[in-house]
């Protein structure tokens, strides 16, 4: 009757002289090809979150870490609401544009310096649009398997009026989602 201990054994089971080891090397395999990412901004939550990562979650021999950073749409109707401008709205929007792109170059350095004394080097991506949107949207086209995000800590009232960027990816971004909240 071993034969039935065969089926009930099943594929997953080695058998005979296969050990755990072939399944503990794959499985060594798939979390280092892991892509994790984090999306970072200009929040003490953001910065806990990759702490936490960084902590708990990878070490140096994950370098698939990709740190992202939208830079919001820049609202441009108070510039044509005024009549005297000394630069026009061309070079005003353009000269906006270019300040935000520096501000958010500058906060993937900050990032990156956080990842420096972990010996974890990350790959940082930015992107024009919408947080929300864009955090989505990078998740599909990089092929993230892991997003980490921080939390606000907000209640459910300002959630609801205020939306959430987390609550959203939550629910949109085709990978699993940590929110990592930051302890009281």
């Amino acid at each position: 009757m071993h034969g039935g201990d065969d089926l009930r054994r099943g594929a997953a089971e080695p058998a005979g002289d296969q050990s755990t080891e072939g399944t503990m090397v794959e499985r060594a395999e798939r979390k280092a090809a892991m892509r994790v990412m984090v999306a970072f901004d200009d929040s003490e939550c953001s910065r806990y979150a990759l702490s936490w990562a960084l902590r708990y979650l990878l070490s140096p021999d994950d370098s698939r870490l990709i740190i992202f950073c939208a830079q919001p749409l820049l609202e441009f109707s108070y510039v044509f609401a005024t009549s005297t401008y000394i630069v026009t709205p061309v070079d005003l929007i353009s000269d906006l544009q270019e300040n935000q792109r520096k501000a958010t170059l500058a906060l993937l350095e900050q990032a990156k310096e956080i990842c420096t004394p972990h010996g974890i080097s990350a790959e940082t991506l930015t992107e024009v649009g919408e947080p929300k949107d864009a955090i989505c949207e990078v998740v599909k086209k990089h092929h993230i398997q892991l997003l980490i995000m921080g939390s606000h800590g907000r209640g459910a009232i300002q959630r609801a009026f205020l939306g959430s960027v987390s609550n959203y990816c939550v629910h949109n971004a085709n990978c699993p989602v940590l929110i990592v909240r930051k302890p009281a």
